[in-house]
């Protein structure tokens, strides 16, 4: 029996830390072809995410993926994120939180039993963006 990745579990305790403290949740996720998210935001091939509730709808983090509905630029799309997509989950207000090591795309795909071959990402063009906080996060790598 293989263990259980770790990184899905820290994602959720961290979360919950984040809006149980009255923080603003961020995540910055790795790009490719599985993750859905307005492309126009994405930036070197990441992306930072406000997740927290009063920011998306209908968040659910399971085992394998981070799925919401979020509005960029007035319009509600979908986000799509595999766990194993995720850089790193922050406190907007502190910095406080943890980083992850990030696969490569192709052991991604090796490890995922989950969907593949999504569409292509929606592109808007929208200056409502979220940034991460200035300074340095204090982040722990969790491998």
């Amino acid at each position: 029996m293989s263990a259980l990745p770790q990184q899905p579990y820290f994602l959720r305790a961290l979360y919950e830390w984040c809006v149980d403290s009255g923080l603003t949740p961020y995540l910055t996720v790795r790009v490719d072809k599985r993750t859905r998210v307005p492309q126009a935001f994405v930036k070197e091939g990441q992306i930072v995410l406000n997740v927290g509730p009063s920011a998306v709808r209908n968040i659910h983090m399971d085992n394998e993926w981070v799925t919401f509905s979020a509005r960029f630029g007035g319009m509600s799309h979908s986000i799509e994120v595999p766990v194993g997509n995720v850089v790193a989950i922050y406190a907007r207000e502190t910095g406080e939180g943890m980083a992850f090591e990030v696969l490569a795309e192709s052991e991604l795909l090796e490890n995922s039993d989950s969907q593949q071959g999504l569409d292509s990402v929606q592109q808007e063009d929208t200056n409502d963006v979220p940034h991460p906080p200035r300074g340095r996060p204090q982040l722990k790598v969790v491998k």
